[in-house]
């Protein structure tokens, strides 16, 4: 094998591993974010979920109506959407340069107009890579029929 060829090797390992590792880290970030925003969503957090979330945001409930940033926002910090637990399991992570898609099983318990409400979703996140922030750009959920 010629030296041109084994650098050649060479380099294109360096590069897929340094590849690999700078996805693992985005993820783990994106993974923090998704966090971030749940429990900014139970305590009503109006800073936080600023941050969290995009300019132009567009945020599907199960329920089939679309908000923006400001409309989510207020709902949330007014107490008309008043979740008091949300858990996450099954979460999937895939980063894509500026752009990550999470997928994941939400349980959670809301106080809607003062009655409590079990929900079970599914949900799929987009997440866009603002100035060096991951903010959340999309989100649609759909109600687990089982």
């Amino acid at each position: 094998m010629s030296i041109k060829k084994v650098f050649s090797v060479a380099l294109f390992f360096f590069i897929s591993t340094f590849s690999l590792l700078a996805q693992h880290k985005a993820e783990k970030v994106v993974g923090s974010q998704v966090e971030m925003l749940r429990q900014a969503m139970v305590s009503a957090d109006e800073v936080a979920l600023s941050n969290l979330v995009a300019e132009k945001l567009s945020y599907g409930h199960s329920a089939g109506y679309v908000e923006d940033k400001k409309e989510f926002i207020r709902k949330l910090t007014s107490g008309e959407n008043d979740f008091t637990k949300i858990d996450i399991s099954n979460q999937t992570i895939s980063i894509s340069g500026d752009a990550a898609v999470v997928r994941h099983r939400l349980d959670g318990m809301t106080m809607d107009g003062g009655k409590p409400t079990q929900i079970k979703l599914f949900v799929l996140l987009v997440w866009q890579k603002n100035h060096g922030i991951w903010q959340l750009l999309a989100r649609q959920a759909v109600k687990i029929l089982t």
